[in-house]
């Protein structure tokens, strides 16, 4: 017995050995992964990379494509804008999964819109973490990155419109005249948020003057102040005690209203510059103001969905909450297309530019 056990130990020895003997996985994959470089002050990038009062933790232009993802986990000044909405999505994921376990949601026809404004909420996080990660690697890319994530901004939209109108509005709100013509308005205030801000990107040089905050911020205020509709007029005329998603519904307008604030103004880098250029910068506080919005929009969208999704079709009809769904991939199309007709503008731009300078 005990030799028989002795025989099967070395037998275990010797396949250790030969393993030994085997190339390792860094013998048959030689290449290595390069490192970002260090980071630098505002003087050393071009001043398109450059942001008011943020003086340092800028990351070199013209590195590879591998060294902006892997600057994900280094100490740079888009970092934490990167972060926020990163980590963003997977707790909106458990939101939604604990929300649907719960209140029982189904993939059928009166849930649809619930679930694209899930998806365009995941849309707008991706197409943000996307521009601010890998925006460094050239000129182009920094711009046409930041046309994708409007795009991303402007698809949002309709989803929270979707949702707002087909869960949280009332009957005599959508007999008004705003009601009745509130999906069309909204998917064209959708696009047209899009173009002002690919149009101000494209037109405007830095320092920026007060006309590109101005065709950024009507067409988007436009847009939210008709999305946000149906809501206000609940939050205005129902008795908050008798709604549990009212409350919440507040919540996502004040957590919006903040998150336009410090979009708006550079608030406290102004007041401090060069002391908010890793942690504590506006645009970080945006982002977290937005997801907070995005996140308590999602649980009251869920309570509105719970308490009318028996009488959804009834009261809209299987015909107009399919063709609103549909209308959702159209948007997006446009969209593209516009972030993509003012991408090659910007190109030849660009290219323009460099034969200007040889």
């Amino acid at each position: 017995m005990s030799g028989d056990v002795l025989q099967r130990l070395s037998t275990l020895t010797l396949s250790v050995k030969h393993l030994g003997r085997l190339p390792r996985l860094a013998d048959l994959f030689p290449c290595s992964l390069p490192s970002p470089r260090p980071t630098v002050t505002a003087s050393q990038v071009p001043s398109l990379f450059r942001e008011p009062y943020i003086l340092a933790g800028y990351r070199p232009v013209d590195q590879s494509w591998c060294c902006y993802l892997l600057s994900l986990f280094q100490r740079h000044n888009e970092s934490l804008n990167v972060w926020t909405h990163l980590l963003a999505g997977p707790v909106l994921l458990l939101h939604w999964w604990a929300n649907a376990s719960a209140l029982g949601y189904t993939l059928d026809t009166a849930g649809l819109p619930l679930c694209l404004f899930m998806v365009s909420s995941l849309t707008y996080l991706f197409c943000s973490v996307a521009a601010h990660l890998l925006q460094s690697h050239s000129e182009l890319t920094h711009y046409s990155l930041f046309f994708v994530d409007y795009v991303g901004v402007a698809v949002y939209q309709y989803g929270s419109a979707l949702g707002h109108y087909f869960y949280s509005s009332e009957p005599v709100w959508r007999e008004s005249h705003i009601g009745l013509l509130f999906l069309p308005g909204a998917a064209f205030l959708g696009w047209l948020s899009c173009a002002g801000c690919c149009f101000a990107k494209s037109r405007y040089r830095r320092p920026y003057p007060l006309r590109r905050k101005i065709c950024q911020l009507i067409p988007t205020s436009l847009a939210y102040l008709l999305d946000i509709s149906p809501v206000a007029h609940r939050l205005a005329t129902m008795p908050w005690e008798q709604d549990p998603s009212l409350p919440l519904h507040a919540l996502q307008v004040a957590s919006f209203l903040l998150s336009a604030l410090f979009f708006s103004c550079p608030i406290p880098e102004r007041f401090f510059p060069g002391r908010c250029d890793f942690v504590g910068q506006s645009h970080q506080i945006f982002h977290l103001f937005l997801s907070l919005c995005t996140l308590c929009q999602l649980d009251a969208l869920f309570q509105d969905y719970a308490r009318r999704r028996d009488t959804v079709v009834e009261v809209f009809g299987e015909q107009q909450l399919w063709w609103a769904c549909v209308s959702f991939p159209i948007l997006l199309l446009f969209c593209i297309l516009t972030a993509v007709i003012t991408t090659r503008h910007m190109h030849k731009q660009l290219q323009d530019n460099q034969e200007k300078d040889k």
